[in-house]
Parts: C-alpha cells; sequence; structure tokens
C-alpha cells in the first residue's frame, strides 16, 4: 500500500532507513497511479452481470496502450518488493516485543486497518462500479442506494478485496513468521554481519521465484484470485509473495548492520542494477505480448512469461532499493511526508480514484488527461486526509 513496513530497529543507521522510508513512499505513489490509469486502459472490459469481475472498477470508454505498460510494469514488481520491505523488520519485533506483544501490535496495526477499510472504504469505492455495470446486483426488492448495497456486499456478497488484501495476507504472513520464531528461535538468532554479495542473491532470488511461482501460473493462470470473505490474495502469486516475504525476513535477521551492509553493496553497483531491470522489463514485456498473440492453449507462453516476470521483479526490487539509497540525501519534506503517510494513503486513496474515474466519464478530454488528472486528484486527496487523520492520537496509533 503502502507496503506497511515495520517499526524500524533502532540500532539500523538512519541514513538508511531514510532512503528506504523514502522509496516506500515512492511505491505507494505508483500504487496510486497503477490504480488511477487502469480504467483507461485498452485491455478493459465491464462484467454487466458480475460487476466484481470487471477488470477495473471503473472502465472509461476512453483508451491509451501507453496506460497499458504503466500498469504492467508496476504489476510485475510492486507488490513482492512491498511484502520484502515488510519482512525486513520482522526479526526485530519479535525479538524485543516477544510472540504475544508481537502479534497484539499486528493486529491492532493491520488487523483494525483491515476491518475497517473493508466495511467502509471497499464498499464505497466499488458503489461507482455497481453504478456504471447497470445495478445488477441487488436482490428484487432492494431499494437502490448505497445502503442498500452496502447491505447486500458484507451479507450476500460479492465482497471485493480492494488494496487492503495485501494487509491482510501480510497479517497472516506475521502470523506464520511468529509461529516459525516459537518453533525455531535458534534460527531467529542475529549473526554477525557478513561481506553481502547482491549478485549471488539476485540469482537465489530468481531461482527460488521461479520455483514457486512458475507452476502456480500454469496451474491456474494469472488472473483467478483465491478468497474467503474479502479477504483474497491473487492464486498464482502466493508463492512469490510469501518468497520475497522470506526474503525480507532472512536478510533482517542478520540486524541492521547486515541490512545496511546489504544496501551499500547495492548502492555501489546501482547504475547496474538500474540497467538490468530495464533490459529485464523491456523482455518482460516482449514476452507478454507475445503470449497475448499465441492462440490457447499456450503453456509454453505463459512459462515463459512467468520466467520473464520472475527475473524482472528480482531486477526492479534490486534496482529500486539502489536507486535510493544512491540519491536519496538531504532534506526533502515532501518525500519524508508521504513516507510518514504512507499506510494511511495506501488505505484512503481507492475510493478516491473510483469516485474521480467515475465523475470523469462523461469528459471528452482524453485518457491521458484523465488518468493524470485522476491520479493528482487521489494522491492529494488521500495525502491530505492521511496527515488530517493522525493527527488524533486514537487514529494515530494505527495509522
Amino acid at each position: 500500500m503502502v507496503s506497511d513496513l515495520h517499526r524500524p530497529s533502532s540500532a539500523a543507521p538512519a541514513g538508511r532507513l531514510v532512503a528506504l522510508d523514502r522509496m516506500r513512499g515512492f511505491v505507494v505513489g505508483l500504487v496510486v497511479l497503477h490504480h488511477a490509469v487502469l480504467a483507461y486502459c485498452t485491455f478493459g472490459h465491464i462484467d454487466r452481470v458480475h460487476y466484481a469481475l470487471s477488470t477495473a472498477p471503473i472502465v472509461d470508454p476512453q483508451r491509451w496502450i501507453g496506460f497499458d505498460l504503466v500498469v504492467l510494469l508496476d504489476d510485475g514488481f510492486f507488490m513482492p518488493l512491498l511484502f520484502g520491505l515488510s519482512g525486513l523488520f520482522v526479526r526485530d519485533g519479535l525479538a524485543r516485543k516477544g510472540v504475544g506483544p508481537y502479534l497484539r501490535a499486528r493486529l491492532l496495526r493491520l488487523g483494525l486497518a483491515f476491518c475497517v477499510a473493508e466495511l467502509t472504504l471497499v464498499p464505497l469505492a466499488y458503489y461507482p462500479s455497481f453504478l456504471q455495470a447497470g445495478g445488477k446486483f441487488l436482490q428484487a426488492g432492494d431499494a437502490p442506494g448505497f445502503p442498500a448495497f452496502w447491505h447486500a456486499t458484507v451479507t450476500a456478497g460479492p465482497w471485493p478485496s480492494g488494496p487492503p488484501w495485501f494487509i491482510g495476507v501480510l497479517l497472516l504472513f506475521d502470523a506464520a513468521a511468529a509461529l516459525w520464531f516459537v518453533l525455531a528461535p535458534h534460527e531467529w538468532s542475529a549473526t554477525p554481519a557478513e561481506d553481502p554479495r547482491p549478485g549471488r542473491d539476485f540469482v537465489r532470488l530468481v531461482a527460488v521465484t521461479i520455483l514457486v511461482f512458475l507452476p502456480l501460473l500454469l496451474a491456474v493462470g494469472p488472473r483467478p484470485w483465491f478468497a474467503v470473505g474479502p479477504l483474497a490474495v491473487q492464486g498464482s502469486r502466493i508463492g512469490l509473495y510469501a518468497a520475497y516475504f522470506a526474503a525480507g525476513v532472512g536478510l533482517g535477521r542478520g540486524g541492521g548492520p547486515a541490512i545496511a551492509g546489504f544496501g551499500r553493496a547495492l548502492a555501489r553497483r546501482c547504475g547496474l542494477w538500474v540497467a538490468l531491470a530495464v533490459a529485464a522489463g523491456t523482455v518482460f514485456v516482449a514476452a507478454t505480448r507475445l503470449g497475448a498473440a499465441v492462440p490457447r492453449p499456450a503453456q509454453a507462453a505463459l512459462a515463459l512469461d512467468g520466467i520473464a516476470q520472475a527475473v524482472f521483479c528480482a531486477a526492479a526490487c534490486f534496482a529500486l532499493p539502489a536507486l535510493f539509497l544512491r540519491l536519496a540525501e538531504g532534506r526533502h519534506p515532501a518525500w519524508d511526508s508521504l513516507a510518514a503517510n504512507g499506510f494511511a494513503v495506501y488505505l484512503l486513496h481507492y475510493p478516491v480514484v473510483t469516485w474521480t474515474q467515475y465523475g470523469l466519464l462523461g469528459w471528452k478530454a482524453g485518457a491521458v488527461a484523465k488518468g493524470l488528472s485522476t491520479f493528482v486528484v487521489a494522491l492529494g486527496a488521500s495525502w491530505a486526509g492521511a496527515a488530517l487523520l493522525r493527527r488524533s492520537p486514537l487514529v494515530g496509533r494505527v495509522l
């Protein structure tokens, strides 16, 4: 959504944490941009029977193929990166607090935020989608309007998860990490920082993610989601997300020195990692286009696409931290504000996105103007709302 990063370790160098916090704010901005332009992609379609099966909550008749590229590349790496960032400080939290207090803190921050968002923000975000689809969702006899829509959503469904799916899945990963901490505490002891080798770790990450991602991708395809009520996750990516979370936990087990040392090693080869990410992204786009052009069944093309995505995802997840660690120096109040408010921005932005897109349906300015306008409005409004809400001591404990 932010990625809900765990509270930083006081032992970790402040400069490194500032750079990662600013990167987190940047990724939050990418999330908002992703949702803002999704309505204007060329592949969009509305499902008039089941509005939740539309390609996006709002699908605008004006499209631009450039937004297809933005969505494809964003979707190729930013959620695994957020899970990886969230895993970095798991060990620190468990070691400082203990399992019980740690889980209670995660339930307060993640569990409460997930429940409140699913009961309020998500139905509000999807109501314009229901309206655009023609109101086919409500049962006969229900009065038209948001109260009836909300009641039907939380009782009969469908109940789309929306962006808070990440928070629910992250809470499950945190619980699994706490269980691991209890069953194998010796594996969580801090180890001396070793000479970091990002190149070796990149190869390992690619190999592991191909092993856990490709079988599910071939078995279920790229689109289906697995859901229990409002808790949902993209079926083919369960292993991918778990692998990145585990990679973050593994790096964090070395403590602040290991994280800082790895960051310095990344930053020294910043140009190389950025070039690799650009090259891998180009191959990923080409593989995706090739897969779309091959008639079904196309398991070989899907496998090629999955391998290309795994490589691009790892390259991007190394390149972006390297770039921020190299460049994010000095005072940047706007970046720091976005980082501080990122979790709340992630929660708040989606209703602003969908209602803005719905309101712009009749505007003839073109897809690019609509997409950028939605992005500016959504980021600005959710950022301002986040800053205002976090002034409350009670709300600030969660956000």
